[in-house]
C-alpha cells in the first residue's frame, strides 16, 4: 500500500513543507557529521593498522554524503526563495525524538556503528520501501491525521520516507503552477538564490519556473534514495555497502571498534530541553561551547547570504566563502577533537562528541547590511579570543589553529564593511 496523500492546496502549506524538508536535511547533515567525527583516526585499541584504511574511507564517504545533504539544504533554500519565502536555517534541538515529524521519522546523534548505519539506511530508503529503524528508534506515537483541503492553517502531514515528502512537494508545485500560474508562483528573484559560484556545486542553480523546481527536487531524491530501482551510488546504496563491509570486519575481528565511545553530551540544557549526559570536564565544555558558537554564527552567515540586503555580488561571495571556511577550519577540527575529549569524571568511559546544540530556535536573520557585518566580525573576534583562553588538550594544536582561522575570517570580512 502506498503512502498517504499529502495535501498542498496553497503557498503557505507548500512553504511549510519546504521548511520541514530544510529541517530534515539540516538534521541529517548533523547526524552524518557526528558519526564521521566519531571515527578513530589512528590505530590503537579497537583498530588495527590494516583496518585503518577502511575506517578513513568510511569517514570520507560519510563526510561526502553530509556535504551532499548541505547541497540539498541549499536547494531547498532556493525553492523557498523562489516562492517568496525567507530562508529556513533553524531546526529542532538535538537529539530530536519525532516531535512534529511523523512517528517513524526520528533523528538522533549516534556514533558510527551498526545502529547508526541501520538508522541511516532506514532514513534514506527509497519511497515505498518497507523497513525498520535501528533498535531504540521505534516509531513514537500515532500517525499524523490527514489534512483536509479546506484547512487554512499549515501543518505537518504523514510521510514515511523523505522521498515521499519531496514527491508530494513536487506535486504541490505542479498544482499551484496550474491554479495560479507559474508567474504568480515563482515570485522570488533569481539573484537572491545560490548558484554554483557560491559553494562550488554544479547542481546548485536558481529556481525560476516549474521545470527548474522539478530538476532540483529530482536531484535531491536521486542523490538520497537513488534513481528508480538504481541506488548503488545514492546515499541509500552507499550506506548499505558500508553495513555489509562493517559486519564482515566485525565477523573477522570481534574486537573491531572503529569509533570513539561518544555520547550526545552537553554542558547545559537549552529552552527547557536537558541533555541526558552533562559535560563536566572544563576543557571539553569550553571546546563544546566554541564548536556550537561557531556553528550558530555559520548559520547566521548562510541566512544572510540567502536573505541579503544591498550586498554586492562580491560581498555575497565573501559570506559564502567565510561560511565554507568555518566548516573546514573550525567545525571539522573541533568536531574531530571533541570525539576524543572526556565528558568528565562522572562518566569516565565516554567522550563528548560535537552535539550541534543551538542556543535558540528563533530566526537567525540579522537586519541591515552594515550592522550585520559588524556583528559578524565582532563575533568572530570574540570567538577567537575565547579559543585563546581555553586550556588546550595535551598535545593538540586545534584551538590555536581555529583561533587563527577565526581571525583570518574576521579580517577578510572587515575589508568589505563600509566605514559609515
Amino acid at each position: 500500500m502506498g503512502e498517504p496523500a499529502i495535501v498542498v492546496g496553497d503557498r503557505k502549506e507548500l512553504t511549510y513543507l519546504l521548511s520541514q524538508a530544510a529541517e530534515l536535511e539540516h538534521g541529517l547533515m548533523c547526524e552524518y557529521l557526528y558519526a564521521a567525527f566519531s571515527l578513530k583516526s589512528s590505530a590503537g585499541p579497537g583498530v588495527r593498522d590494516d583496518q585503518l584504511a577502511a575506517v578513513e574511507r568510511w569517514r570520507g564517504m560519510i563526510l561526502g554524503i553530509a556535504a551532499e545533504e548541505m547541497l540539498h539544504w541549499a536547494m531547498v533554500q532556493n525553492l523557498l526563495t523562489a516562492v517568496g519565502s525567507a530562508p529556513f536555517v533553524s531546526r529542532p534541538h538535538m537529539p530530536h525524538q519525532a516531535k512534529g515529524y511523523p512517528p517513524g521519522v526520528q533523528l538522533r546523534l549516534l556514533p558510527f556503528g551498526e545502529a547508526a548505519l541501520l538508522h541511516f539506511v532506514y532514513l534514506e530508503r527509497p519511497e515505498g520501501m518497507e523497513g525498520a529503524d535501528a533498535e531504540g528508534l521505534e516509531p513514537a506515537g500515532p500517525p499524523i491525521p490527514p489534512m483536509t483541503p479546506d484547512e487554512i492553517i499549515p501543518r505537518g502531514q504523514q510521510f514515511a520516507t523523505v522521498g515521499h515528502l519531496y514527491r508530494s512537494i513536487e506535486q504541490g508545485f505542479a498544482l499551484l503552477a496550474d491554479t495560479i500560474g507559474e508567474n504568480r508562483l515563482f515570485i522570488g528573484p533569481a539573484f537572491q538564490q545560490a548558484d554554483e559560484t557560491a559553494f562550488g556545486w554544479p547542481d546548485l542553480r536558481p529556481i525560476t519556473d516549474l521545470a527548474s523546481a522539478n530538476r532540483a527536487i529530482d536531484r535531491i531524491v536521486e542523490q538520497g534514495e537513488g534513481a528508480r530501482g538504481d541506488w548503488a551510488s545514492a546515499h541509500y546504496g552507499r550506506f548499505l555497502a558500508v553495513v555489509e563491509e562493517y559486519r564482515a570486519m566485525r565477523d573477522e575481528d570481534p574486537g573491531f571498534e572503529p569509533a570513539y565511545p561518544v555520547v550526545a553530551a552537553a554542558r547545559r540544557g537549552v529552552e527547557g530541553i536537558e541533555p541526558e549526559v552533562y559535560i563536566s570536564d572544563p576543557t571539553t565544555g569550553s571546546c563544546s561551547d566554541l564548536f556550537n558558537a561557531v556553528y550558530e554564527l555559520l548559520l547566521q552567515l548562510i541566512a544572510r547570504y540567502f536573505a541579503f540586503g544591498h550586498e554586492t555580488s562580491q560581498q555575497r561571495q565573501v559570506l559564502a566563502h567565510t561560511a565554507v571556511g568555518l566548516m573546514f577550519r573550525a567545525i571539522k577540527p573541533l568536531g574531530l577533537l571533541l570525539a576524543r575529549l572526556p565528558v568528565g569524571p562522572d562518566h569516565p568511559d565516554v567522550t563528548a562528541g560535537a552535539n550541534f546544540q543551538l542556543p535558540y530556535r528563533a530566526s537567525f536573520l540579522l537586519p541591515h547590511r552594515r550592522s550585520a557585518w559588524l556583528r559578524f566580525v565582532e563575533r568572530l573576534e570574540e570567538l577567537a579570543a575565547f579559543a585563546d583562553g581555553v586550556r588546550p588538550p595535551v598535545g593538540s594544536e586545534v584551538l590555536v589553529d581555529v583561533a587563527a582561522a577565526l581571525r583570518r575570517a574576521a579580517a577578510g570580512m572587515t575589508a568589505h564593511i563600509d566605514t559609515t
